[in-house]
């Protein structure tokens, strides 16, 4: 393969919120430049980089924690080319909160999503803010029509067990359309057929074990068409200690294969479910791609690299921790060959929303860090 620049963009060295501390910052600092190079031939392919003086070589990293506090981020989407102007713009990240904020800190009582540029990493505003608790989940889709959907698991208190929030619906300005709930149990994860005035939405379910497919129509408004199918069932799931729940999680969806590719966080697994866009019953789980007990530890976060790879981030569950090596991002073929992996956080549970966006020349790998609320951006020559 020929040789790949590698660029990134500058880091901030300023972080809001309760966990701000400049011993921390240092730390990421080193650990972020570490990764910078380590991850370069795992997003463009190359062994070896050469690097490119016209840009900084330390990544964009910038704090997720909106003005109320809220913590814990979960959800991270870009903004599409051609979506509608309003209060996000073509391009831009955002990352949706599962916790409240400090002292507080509950799991499922966050409702905030925020809105980061990724160019400079920075915080630049507020998408949305529902009343708690909603707790936005990993689930978080855009849509070119203008519509973005987040998954919600709530709770009522510190001790209450986790309860369904339901699939929310908005519009280009960040005003709530809709709450989804026929065909949804739990929105842990979330991948999008965007098909321009429809689309598919494929949903993980944490509360039932289930995958659905619920049918979107955005002419005229946003309607869903006909009842939702279950094209998968049989997960793993259950309360956590750690995580509050566990089950069925990230999802990433290959359009040229028809393809569905699920992060089973419980059952420590990846899976495939064949002729996603098409199949009106399940079979059970689908097809096993990758079990490696050595390098996932619950996998959440899940996306298709573009060398076709996949590529999880592990959530580090109670069930599946492994102090050793916490908070890894792995990468594995679609044939269940492991890759490499590294660690974003000495932390465990730190790993859970992980993004590759193809913009122009350039690969912007982007992953969240749960322990200190933080996006970190990587951009990669392609």
């Amino acid at each position: 393969m020929a040789m790949c620049k590698f660029s990134t963009v500058l880091v901030s060295e300023r972080q809001t919120g309760a966990r701000a501390n400049r011993t921390h910052w240092t730390r990421g600092r080193i650990v972020i430049l570490m990764l910078s190079i380590a991850i370069a031939p795992f997003i463009i392919g190359s062994a070896a980089p050469a690097f490119a003086k016209s840009k900084p070589f330390v990544p964009a990293q910038g704090s997720t924690v909106p003005a109320n506090g809220d913590l814990n981020p979960y959800g991270l989407a870009a903004v599409p080319n051609g979506f509608p102007r309003g209060t996000l713009s073509s391009g831009e990240f955002i990352v949706s909160n599962f916790n409240n904020g400090a002292p507080a800190n509950i799991q499922g009582e966050g409702s905030t999503i925020v809105v980061m540029d990724p160019d400079s990493g920075q915080q630049v505003g507020l998408f949305f803010q529902g009343t708690p608790p909603i707790g936005f989940t990993n689930a978080l889709g855009i849509v070119k029509a203008g519509f973005v959907f987040a998954g919600s698991v709530s709770t009522a208190s510190a001790s209450a067990a986790a309860a369904n929030g339901g699939l929310l619906v908005m519009d280009s300005n960040g005003h709530l359309v809709t709450t989804i709930t026929t065909g949804t149990n739990g929105p842990w994860g979330l991948a999008i057929r965007d098909r321009g005035e429809t689309a598919q939405l494929f949903v993980s379910n944490v509360l039932d074990g289930t995958v659905t497919r619920i049918a979107v129509s955005f002419g005229g408004g946003f309607k869903t068409v006909g009842p939702p199918a279950t094209i998968a069932s049989g997960y793993t799931f259950g309360p956590d200690s750690a995580g509050l729940v566990v089950g069925p999680a990230g999802l990433a969806y290959d359009s040229k294969k028809d393809i569905l590719y699920v992060a089973a966080e419980d059952d420590d697994a990846i899976y495939a479910i064949a002729a996603a866009s098409k199949v009106s019953s399940t079979s059970g789980k689908g097809t096993l791609i990758f079990s490696d007990a050595t390098h996932l530890h619950g996998p959440l976060g899940l996306i298709i690299a573009p060398n076709g790879d996949l590529v999880t981030a592990n959530a580090d569950p109670a069930t599946h921790v492994d102090p050793t090596q916490p908070s890894e991002i792995v990468e594995f073929t679609t044939g269940g060959t492991f890759v490499r992996q590294f660690s974003i956080d000495p932390n465990t549970g730190s790993a859970f929303a992980i993004l590759n966006v193809q913009s122009g020349n350039t690969n912007e790998f982007a992953y969240v860090d749960d322990f200190s609320s933080i996006l970190n951006i990587l951009r990669f020559a392609r």
